[in-house]
C-alpha cells in the first residue's frame, strides 16, 4: 500500500468481491489491499496502519466475527464495516454486541460503502 493514501483492507473470500471492492475503492483514491480470508488478515504486516477494514461475515475457516474477535485481543482498534447477504435481525444484534461500526448488505450497488469509508477515514 502507500503511504499517501488511506489504507483500507477488503477480507473476503468471494474473489470477484474482492477484485470489484478494490476497484471501486481505487477509483475513489484509496490504498486498499484485500486478503482472502481471516487469517490472511491476521498475518498482513501492515494491519496495524489500516485506516477501515471491510470484512465479510460468512467465510470458510473464521467468520467475520471471529476474526473481529482476534483482531480485538491484538489490540487493533479498527473501524470495521461488516458487509454479508442476508442481513437478519440476529446478524444485526451480533454486529451491534461486537462494535461493528457499519452494518452493509450484500450486493453492494450504490455509494453508500464509499460514503462510510470516507467519513470514517475523515
Amino acid at each position: 500500500m502507500r503511504n499517501d493514501k488511506p489504507a483500507i483492507l477488503i477480507v473476503d473470500d468471494d474473489p470477484a468481491v474482492r477484485d470489484s471492492l478494490q476497484f471501486s475503492l481505487e477509483l475513489e483514491g484509496l490504498a486498499v489491499h484485500t486478503c482472502e480470508d481471516g487469517k490472511a488478515l491476521l498475518d498482513y504486516p501492515a494491519l496495524r496502519q489500516a485506516k477501515c477494514i471491510v470484512l465479510d461475515y460468512k467465510m470458510p475457516g473464521m467468520d467475520g466475527f471471529t476474526v473481529l474477535g482476534e483482531l480485538r485481543k491484538r489490540g487493533i482498534d479498527v473501524p470495521v464495516i461488516l458487509i454479508t447477504g442476508p442481513v437478519t435481525p440476529r446478524i444485526r444484534e451480533m454486529a451491534e454486541q461486537a462494535g461493528i461500526h457499519l452494518l452493509l448488505e450484500k450486493p453492494l450497488l450504490d455509494t453508500t460503502l464509499v460514503d462510510h469509508i470516507r467519513k470514517i477515514i475523515a
